[in-house]
C-alpha cells in the first residue's frame, strides 16, 4: 500500500483528499502547515507529496519543496503542488525547485486520481528499471567475475608455490622474476576488484536522483595538472613518456577529483594498451563555448561500428585473439561517470586507423 503525504492548512479539505484516496487503497498521513509537513515527510519516508502552495504564508508550498529538495532522505519523493493560482510564473518556479506535477484548484475526483496514479506509475516504473539494472549486473558478474579472477590468481598461485617449495634451488635472476609476476598478478587483481566495485556503486548511484545531485555538486581546480601526472604516470608505467603529447588548457571541472582521475587513467591507459610503442598519444582538454572537451587519441588497432556500439560493462572485444586481461571495464566506467554528471562520451574510430574518445561536460560556473 503506497503511503501518501497531504499537506495543506485546511483541514476540510485533507479529508476529502484523505477519503478520495483511502477509497483507492492508499494510506494517508495529513499535515497542518509547513513545518509539520517537512518534520513529517522525514520521518514517514512518503512514496508521494501532495502540498498546497499557499497555506499560513504565501509560497509556503515552495518553502516546504525547497527544505525536502535540500535533504537526501527526502529529495527523490515525488512532491505534487496543490493551487488555485496555477500561474505560468508559478508552475516554473516550482517546476525549477524540483515539483514533479501541478493540481490546480479546484479539481475533480477524477483529476486527482489521474495525478496521483501517473507520479506513482513513474516512481514503479523507475524502480523497475532499476532491478533489472541490478538482476543484468549480478547476471554478468556471476558469468564474467570467476573466470576473470582465475587468471591472474593463477599466476600468483603458481609462482608462489614453485618459490616456497623450490627456493634453495633457483638462482636469484629467477626468484626476482617470479616474484615480478607475482606483483604483476596482484596489480592486475587488485585493479580488477577496484573497476568491479566502482562500476557496480554506479550502477547503484544511477538510479537515485538524490545521490546523482550529490555527485554533480562536487568540483575540481587544477584539471590541466591533475591530467598531467595522471597521463605520465600511465604512460611511465609501459615506458611511453616521450610518445606523451599534452595540450591542456587550464579550467575549473564540475566533478569530484578522484572521478576525473579515473577517467583520465582509464582512456590514457587504454590509447596506450591499444597502439604500438613509438606511436603518440595526444590528450587535450578545452573549454568550447559553455562546454569541457577532453579528449585521448592514438594511432592504434581502433574500434569497429559494431564494437564501439556494444561498449558496456563486461565487454571485452577480440578476447582470444588480443588475450587482454580485465573486465573490460575501463572505457564503461568513464562512459557512465560522464553521463551521471549530465554529459556525453563519444568515439571517433575506424578497424585500424586509431581511436579518439571525447568526454563533454558543462563548464562549473565561475565565481
Amino acid at each position: 500500500m503506497s503511503k501518501i503525504l497531504v499537506i495543506d492548512d485546511e483541514e476540510w479539505l485533507r479529508e476529502m483528499i484523505r477519503l478520495a484516496l483511502e477509497q483507492q487503497h492508499y494510506e494517508v498521513i495529513e499535515a497542518g502547515n509547513s513545518a509539520e509537513g517537512v518534520a513529517l515527510a522525514r520521518e514517514a519516508l512518503p512514496e508521494l507529496i501532495i502540498c498546497d502552495v499557499n497555506m499560513d504564508k504565501a509560497g509556503d508550498g515552495y518553502t516546504t519543496l525547497s527544505k525536502l529538495r535540500e535533504d537526501a532522505a527526502t529529495a527523490a519523493i515525488p512532491f505534487i503542488l496543490m493551487t488555485g493560482l496555477a500561474d505560468s510564473a508559478g508552475m516554473r518556479h516550482g517546476m525549477e525547485l524540483g515539483a514533479d506535477d501541478y493540481l490546480p484548484k479546484p479539481f475533480k475526483v477524477d483529476e486527482l486520481y489521474a495525478t496521483v496514479n501517473a507520479r506513482l506509475r513513474k516512481v514503479r516504473t523507475v524502480r523497475e528499471e532499476a532491478e533489472k539494472k541490478l538482476t543484468l549486473l549480478r547476471s554478468q558478474i556471476s558469468l564474467m567475475l570467476p573466470h576473470e579472477m582465475r587468471t591472474p590468481l593463477n599466476g600468483i598461485i603458481s609462482n608462489s608455490e614453485l618459490l616456497a617449495e623450490s627456493a634453495e634451488s633457483l638462482d636469484p635472476q629467477t626468484i626476482a622474476e617470479m616474484s615480478r609476476e607475482i606483483c604483476e598478478s596482484g596489480q592486475r587483481l587488485e585493479r580488477l576488484i577496484e573497476n568491479f566495485l566502482i562500476y557496480a556503486q554506479l550502477e547503484i548511484v544511477g538510479s537515485d536522483a538524490s545521490s546523482i545531485t550529490a555527485l554533480r555538486s562536487a568540483c575540481t581546480n587544477r584539471v590541466a595538472e591533475i591530467i598531467r601526472s595522471t597521463a605520465m604516470g600511465q604512460a611511465e608505467k609501459v615506458g611511453r613518456l616521450e610518445n606523451l603529447v599534452l595540450d591542456l588548457a587550464e579550467t575549473t571541472l564540475p566533478m569530484a577529483e578522484d572521478y576525473f582521475k579515473k577517467i583520465v587513467a582509464e582512456l590514457v591507459q587504454n590509447a596506450l594498451k591499444f597502439s604500438d610503442a613509438g606511436t603518440p598519444v595526444r590528450v587535450s582538454i578545452k573549454l568550447a563555448g559553455n562546454e569541457i572537451e577532453f579528449s585521448v587519441s592514438d594511432t592504434g588497432r581502433g574500434f569497429s561500428t559494431e564494437q564501439i556500439r556494444r561498449i558496456g560493462a563486461y565487454i571485452q572485444f577480440e578476447r582470444k585473439m588480443q588475450d587482454d586481461q580485465g573486465f573490460g571495464l575501463g572505457l564503461a566506467i568513464a562512459k557512465k561517470l560522464v553521463e551521471l554528471h549530465g554529459g556525453t562520451l563519444t568515439i571517433e574510430s575506424g578497424s585500424g586507423t586509431g581511436s579518439t574518445v571525447t568526454c563533454k561536460l558543462s563548464a562549473a560556473p565561475r565565481n
